[in-house]
């Protein structure tokens, strides 16, 4: 296990101390690597007797690699460490400024909610010509980066090559062993099946110990040091779905590093690797022009009363969704009467009671990646309700048709 890893791990079980020393270590080998920082401030800030100084240069040394690379999620991550340590400083006027600008990169960001209210609290006791209340820090901070740092390694003992005579004369140059791929010709290639989508960046010589790799829920991104003295950047962002960062692997293997992308939603395919939308989007209400009727129209009216069967896209053929819906109700109720206390942090709680079809269209709408919504809601408005897709390949094709059931006949109004 590297130092990185070990790091991680000490975090998760709460050696802040040893976290600490590991990512140090890390750093040691890979000065340039964003996420060692990040991770480092995480543990001062925790380490007892916490150091909030280290953890604030840890996070603006981190903020200024991740802008330099335009690495999105990791400005946002280092920016919040940054906005933790100033609050932890009592520099509160500094803080907030910074938990305003991960705000405006991602506003659902989950802990905001949490550090607004903190910070509230101590504005509410300070006046405003207070010394804490001034801000002094500007958005990218002017910190001096660690320079890339390498260690050299010996070289393993090799057999001696046999002397080539030379040809009419002239010596004939041999051919260098374990040279890496020169960056314009790196090169990646990518399938998917069911459940996983694979990505191979076809790199020789890629050096495991100094390679960084992120996963996050829409993007990918890796990078190590050239023999040139240069860092290569590879980056996915925004994937066109969704991935489970905690079951996905990485492998760095002599000519290509593969991932294994495990896909949120299992027998979706992917059309492309990339998203042609922002990743802002993931955070929009309302998507593709769609109007709020529209989204209203499908939590509050999806399943009607009489529960006719809808054409649909399925294979298997129409769904009973009053079935399902009292199914996932009843399993719900089962899971809290064993003791499966919190769920989804609370969020089942807003969908109990009421009719349950309802409630379990509430559930997969609130639930579902934006792709997902954007489906159900212009299946949906466009057919007049009588069609519900999670299928935006399909959706996103046309216009979506009206489809009555079986018996009945469509009129325009």
């Amino acid at each position: 296990m590297d130092q990185a890893a070990k790091g991680t791990a000490a975090l998760n079980s709460k050696d802040f101390s040893a976290a600490v020393t590991h990512y140090t270590d890390a750093i040691a080998v890979n000065s340039q690597a964003v996420d060692y920082y990040i991770k480092r401030s995480t543990a001062y800030t925790r380490i007892s007797p916490p150091d909030y100084a280290a953890a604030l240069a840890d996070a603006e040394i981190a903020l200024t690699l991740a802008s330099n690379r335009g690495k999105r999620e990791l400005i946002i991550q280092a920016q919040l460490r940054r906005a933790i340590a100033l609050f932890s400083l009592e520099q509160y006027g500094d803080a907030k400024a910074c938990f305003d600008w991960v705000k405006e990169m991602k506003s659902d960001e989950k802990s905001l909610q949490i550090w607004g209210m903190k910070l509230d609290d101590k504005l509410k006791t300070l006046p405003e010509d207070n010394e804490k209340m001034r801000v002094t820090v500007k958005r990218m901070p002017g910190v001096q980066v660690p320079p890339q740092r390498t260690q050299k390694t010996e070289a393993p003992s090799q057999s001696p090559e046999p002397v080539k005579a030379p040809l009419n004369g002239v010596e004939q140059p041999t051919k260098p062993v374990g040279v890496q791929t020169p960056a314009n010709k790196i090169r990646h290639e990518w399938y998917q099946t069911q459940d996983n989508v694979v990505v191979s960046l076809f790199a020789k010589g890629v050096p495991k110990e100094k390679t960084t790799i992120d996963m996050q829920p829409r993007s990918l991104t890796i990078s190590f040091p050239l023999a040139t003295g240069s860092e290569y950047d590879f980056s996915l962002d925004p994937l066109y779905g969704r991935i489970d960062p905690a079951t996905s692997t990485a492998k760095v293997m002599a000519t290509k590093v593969d991932f294994t992308l495990k896909k949120c939603t299992a027998g979706e395919m992917w059309p492309t690797l990339e998203s042609n939308q922002p990743v802002d989007a993931d955070h929009e209400e309302v998507q593709g022009g769609l109007d709020e009727v529209a989204k209203r129209a499908v939590l509050a009216d999806a399943a009607v009363n009489s529960g006719p069967s809808y054409p649909t896209s399925s294979k298997s053929g129409p769904k009973d969704w009053d079935k399902v819906a009292d199914d996932l109700t009843k399993k719900t109720k089962k899971e809290k009467k064993e003791g499966e206390e919190g769920g989804d942090d609370g969020l089942d709680d807003d969908f109990d009671g009421g009719d349950p079809v309802n409630g379990f269209f509430q559930q997969l709408y609130s639930r579902a990646d934006p792709d997902t919504r954007r489906a159900m809601m212009k299946s949906y408005q466009e057919s007049n309700g009588t069609a519900l897709s999670t299928n935006w390949a399909e959706v996103g094709k046309g216009k979506v048709e009206t489809q009555p059931p079986d018996g009945m006949e469509a009129k325009p109004w």
